[in-house]
């Protein structure tokens, strides 16, 4: 059966006008799952905010307390001691100028970048290469530290990044299709408790206005955002 067909067949499966409570929701991404690969389970959610305004972005990072099911190559910008200290905590790719020429000459085979302060001279000169692509390394998020020891213990146990789009809209990955549903739940609640936390003090009226949930391939989900909201801390 082609994949198209797949997806009409599981989007069969849906309501499009119930908002799910937060669990059936999961439960369902995960029986109406068709792909032949572990796909990630990713949520949308809809914020109050106007982004263009600076007082209103939302931007941050938390820690999944089940990670993502994936293995993250981290780098590490530092010298020293402090490339000593990521090395020692796991950290896939230590160094400094001999890191930037790399990424100079198309590389990037990693999936986050932290720097020491005192690195972030030589980091600006790719930063329009790492920009685009997300990496970054920004103190807003917790990738800009000379703790580099705890930032490459985070990553790599599931920390993620969270940033709102032009239209309000935050998406994030929350695991995979083979976690079970109390492992996604958590993490989908860890993810909310951290939007709700950095609300901007000027975003007023309704601030999570629609939540909905999906696997890589599958439909998406609406989940009832009032039910959500009491699951939050």
């Amino acid at each position: 059966m082609s994949a198209g067909k797949k997806h009409t067949q599981a989007k069969a499966t849906i309501d499009r006008m119930k908002a799910y409570p937060l669990e059936e929701a999961l439960a369902q991404v995960k029986e109406v799952s068709y792909a032949k690969f572990d796909e990630t389970v990713d949520v949308s959610i809809r914020l109050g905010v106007d982004p263009r305004k600076a007082d209103q972005m939302v931007r941050g990072a938390v820690v999944l307390p089940n990670g993502l099911g994936k293995t993250v190559r981290v780098l590490v910008f530092a010298k020293g001691e402090k490339a000593a200290e990521a090395t020692a905590a796991g950290a896939d790719f230590v160094g400094a100028d001999d890191l930037v020429a790399k990424i100079q000459g198309g590389w990037f085979d990693f999936d986050t970048a932290i720097a020491t302060p005192d690195m972030m001279g030589t980091v600006g000169k790719i930063g329009k290469l790492l920009g685009p692509r997300g990496l970054m390394p920004n103190p807003k998020v917790g990738t800009v530290t000379f703790d580099v020891g705890r930032a490459v213990t985070e990553a790599k146990s599931g920390k993620i990044e969270y940033r709102v789009e032009k239209a309000g809209i935050v998406h994030a990955p929350v695991g995979k299709v083979s976690f079970d549903v109390e492992k996604l739940k958590e993490n989908v609640v860890s993810l909310v408790d951290a939007l709700v936390k950095a609300k901007p003090a000027t975003s007023k009226g309704t601030y999570l206005k629609k939540v909905s949930v999906s696997s890589t391939m599958g439909p998406g989900l609406n989940i009832d955002v009032a039910a959500l909201q009491t699951l939050v801390k």
